[in-house]
Parts: C-alpha cells; structure tokens; sequence
C-alpha cells in the first residue's frame, strides 16, 4: 500500500510538484461522506503505486480549501506533474473513483 501523506500548507505544493501524479482528498474528520470514501481511497493507494494519495483536512488547513475553492466535502483533486486536470466534488462509488484514477497513467 502507498504511504498516505497528510499535507499542510507548507508540505502542498512541494508534495505536488515532486509527484507525477497525484490525488488530493480535501475532508474533515466530522463528514459522513468522507468517511464513506475512506475505503476507497484506502483500497486505491494499495492499487496505484504510481499515484501519491494524499489528504488535506479542511479544518486545519482552512487556507489551502479556500485557496483550491473547495466548497463542499469531500472534494478529490487530481493532478498530473502538479497541475489539476480533474476534480471530484462529493462522494462517488468506488467505479466512477477508480475511472478518474485511471486518467492519471
């Protein structure tokens, strides 16, 4: 399984720079959905290891969600050689998840 970083505002963008590709889970640790998309976000880091998972709690790190305009949780942010090219906002099943993944090999 792919370590899982936890970012902060001063780890984000280095972390997304030195990553080929990448996907952000932006969450808090009260969100129903987002606890309903650990799993598989879990499940996809074992099966990706070319992808570095990464989560952002939006309470802690309040500035990195209204820098990134995330205005609802869970939001998924995929980057390729840290540029953004596809955004999941809420929970989606494990299918529609591992389809976006897939845009990043």
């Amino acid at each position: 399984m792919s370590e899982i970083r936890y970012l902060t505002e001063e780890t984000y963008k280095s972390t997304l720079a030195e990553a080929d590709a990448a996907v952000v889970d932006f969450y808090a640790d009260w969100c129903g959905p987002c606890k309903a998309m650990i799993p598989i976000f879990d499940a996809c880091a074992a099966d990706y290891p070319g992808v570095t998972f990464c989560k952002v709690n939006v309470d802690e790190s309040k500035k990195l969600a209204i820098q990134n305009r995330v205005m609802g949780i869970p939001c998924f942010m995929l980057f390729k050689k840290g540029l953004m090219v596809k955004r999941i906002d809420g929970a989606v099943d494990e299918t529609t998840f591992r389809d976006a993944l897939n845009t990043l090999l």
